[in-house]
């Protein structure tokens, strides 16, 4: 799935990304189903122990822990060495019990990952509210950074007040689990009817009586294939409509778990929850929504430019009467249930129809790939590039093909499971083109893994969170023809300026495009936290902030009787979203530095680094740094720039650009 997709990316995620897609509340329940459907909720943390230190006592003398010692810098010191054994003993528990859930699903399984998982989300609840104690110190700097990273593991921290806790586990947890149930039951007779009954497998779906109280119906799954493949303008319309009917009763939840969230942001430190998350960026928090509108700014015109010539051959397809000049463009027309990225309608767009399509599935089948040649091949490149070969254990204990005997989660995922270079892959490979560039993603991830492994548990994660996915769509810009010649896989590859345009406006279809969307969705709810948007206009300052950002509006009249943020995954799990744009601009950063570390000639988008140990050394550098230092100085030892750049990006897509140009000359461009 791609990086900003609707399920699991990678399985490692963040301390902080994983409160949040567990939609287990620090310090709360999880609910799950047991026998006969009845619901089960794990018992509380049984064994976390206590690392409580009291406060300054009423006379203002120093402040003293249990043990009746001073809370000085040696205190906080062996505060964090106990935190550290315990959450790596707690980490490698709860991940051993999701591999095992991801490989064996059955209720037994569930309930014994939700147990561990809980377990590791109340120690982080206990500890980083223990932790505020040692706030006014003067740390070192090692010391002093792990407990910033401590603090930031919250993502959605809860109130000290046990049944206001209780409360918002419950509120995550009915979100999330009403997007992951939901389901449309389309019109009788209607359009999306006879479409999706044309693929037998959605014959039972389709069984359901649409109307109130419905319990059958498609997937957002279903739906968001049609999206992608269909050109029925009704059909898409009311496949738009009908999975958004999912999220208008959780409106009230929504509020409520924004007003909790914050109490429990307060009791640690931060205004709000928008702000403890954009407190994790080494940077004051206003100046880091700053650096995120400058990076915004640099690729705007490049993005109305895209959107410009987009509009013109949707009118082409639909005609002007719906797709408008000077208009934003409907957003059931772009190829996806969210508009985020577009290159489902590429067929549409494409600059000259079939040059340089390159399928690599038949070449694949015809050389006898299997699938576990498929990940030596994607390992071979870290190879080449001077890294080390994956462990042995690597091939011992993946999942590279769905067994017969039972149900595993298919969703590709790169695993540490023992934080101790226990590196895996959870995939169920089929032997395609586009598989073969999802095994080179999760293997950055992997090799992310592996050289920062040695460091302290709270450093193991990326320099920031848009770090781990910019990596590995890093190195997805080098899997280009002249690495596929390289390995074998293409016999010749012919210099063709059209090919070239065509790849470029593909890509730029789903990383261009989705950049002003990767950047609304926080946009949107820093505002919601801090209050500047209230719940009765939650749905007005949605579609106003899409409408000024992305250009596109929906196809029919919106009110505050729908609540469309939340048919978007991210948004009702609690998972924090801007990291996604952050990857997109920093990939092409990295792999310009790459590139240039390679001694590459010529334009970016034909770089690959495959076989530079110049490369290799620069890349080893940065996946060792692991969150040991301040972002800004890993992406200075790597790129030679302490911030943030858009320029590799405009470079990458430059020919595209040129052509763009000449193709909206005249056209009314803006909305």
């Amino acid at each position: 799935m791609d990086r900003a997709g609707e399920g699991e990316g990678t399985r490692r995620l963040s301390l902080a990304a994983l409160v949040a897609t567990t939609a287990m509340v620090i310090g709360g329940g999880a609910t799950a189903m047991g026998c006969g459907a009845a619901e089960w909720r794990p018992a509380p943390c049984p064994n976390c122990p206590s690392l409580a230190l009291s406060g300054t006592d009423s006379t203002g003398t120093a402040a003293v822990g249990s043990d009746g010692k001073p809370i000085d810098v040696a205190a906080a010191g062996q505060f964090m060495a106990q935190v550290e054994k315990e959450l790596h003993r707690l980490k490698v528990k709860a991940e051993r019990a999701a591999w095992v859930q991801s490989n064996f699903i059955t209720m037994d399984t569930q309930e014994i990952a939700a147990e561990a998982t809980q377990e590791l989300m109340q120690f982080l609840a206990k500890t980083i509210k223990e932790a505020t104690r040692f706030d006014a110190l003067q740390l070192p700097p090692e010391l002093a950074r792990k407990f910033h990273l401590l603090k930031l593991a919250g993502r959605l921290p809860a109130p000290r007040d046990e049944a206001k806790t209780a409360e918002l586990a419950t509120l995550a947890g009915t979100m999330e689990g009403a997007y992951g149930k939901g389901k449309y039951c389309p019109e009788q007779g209607g359009a999306l009817r006879r479409e999706l009954s044309q693929d037998k497998k959605n014959s039972k779906a389709l069984q359901c009586q649409p109307g109130p109280g419905t319990t059958g119906g498609v997937s957002v799954g279903v739906l968001g294939k049609l999206m992608a493949k269909s050109r029925n303008e009704a059909a898409l319309r009311e496949a738009w409509i009908g999975w958004r009917t999912i999220a208008p009763p959780l409106r009230k939840s929504f509020a409520r778990y924004v007003e909790l969230g914050n109490e429990g942001a307060r009791e640690i430190g931060f205004k709000d929850v928008g702000e403890l998350w954009r407190s994790g960026y080494d940077m004051p928090v206003e100046d880091f929504r700053a650096d995120v509108e400058r990076l915004m700014t640099q690729v705007r015109p490049f993005y109305r430019e895209l959107h410009c010539y987009v509009r013109k051959q949707l009118q082409t397809q639909y005609g002007k009467e719906l797709v408008k000049d000077g208009a934003p463009i409907p957003a059931h027309l772009l190829g996806n249930m969210w508009s985020q990225s577009w290159g489902g309608i590429y067929p549409l767009v494409e600059p000259y129809r079939g040059q340089g399509s390159i399928d690599l599935t038949p070449v694949l089948q015809r050389q006898k790939y299997t699938e576990k040649r498929m990940v030596e091949l994607a390992e071979a490149f870290f190879v080449s590039l001077g890294l080390d070969p994956l462990p042995d254990t690597f091939w011992e204990r993946s999942l590279f093909t769905k067994p017969r005997d039972r149900e595993v989660m298919c969703h590709a995922s790169a695993w540490d499971v023992h934080y101790a270079d226990d590196l895996r892959i959870k995939m169920c490979i089929d032997v395609t083109d586009e598989e073969l560039g999802v095994l080179h993603h999760e293997l950055g991830h992997n090799y992310y893994y592996h050289y920062y492994h040695h460091l302290p548990i709270l450093f193991q994660e990326g320099a920031n969170d848009g770090f781990h996915e910019a990596i590995g769509d890093a190195i997805a810009l080098s899997v280009t023809p002249g690495y596929l010649q390289q390995v074998g896989l293409l016999h010749q590859v012919r210099d063709n300026e059209k090919a070239d345009l065509n790849y470029l406006m593909k890509m730029a279809l789903d990383k261009v495009a989705f950049l002003p969307f990767g950047k609304l969705i926080d946009q949107w709810r820093w505002d919601v936290f801090a209050g500047k948007i209230k719940p009765t206009h939650y749905n007005r300052a949605w579609w106003d902030l899409r409408r000024r950002t992305q250009g596109i509006a929906p196809p029919v009249t919106r009110t505050e009787a729908s609540f469309d943020p939340l048919a978007k995954y991210h948004v009702a799990a609690n998972v924090p979203y801007l990291r996604y744009f952050l990857a997109t601009i920093y990939q092409f950063q990295l792999q310009r530095a790459f590139c240039r570390a390679a001694g590459h000639q010529g334009p970016l988008h034909k770089c690959s680094i495959y076989g530079s140990k110049a490369a290799g050394a620069k890349l080893e550098a940065l996946l060792a740094a692991g969150a040991s230092k301040p972002w800004q100085e890993v992406l200075e030892a790597a790129t030679g720039q302490r911030q943030g750049d858009a320029g590799a990006l405009l470079e990458y897509y430059r020919p595209l650009r040129g052509w763009l140009r000449d193709q909206i000359k005249g056209e009314t461009c803006g909305w």
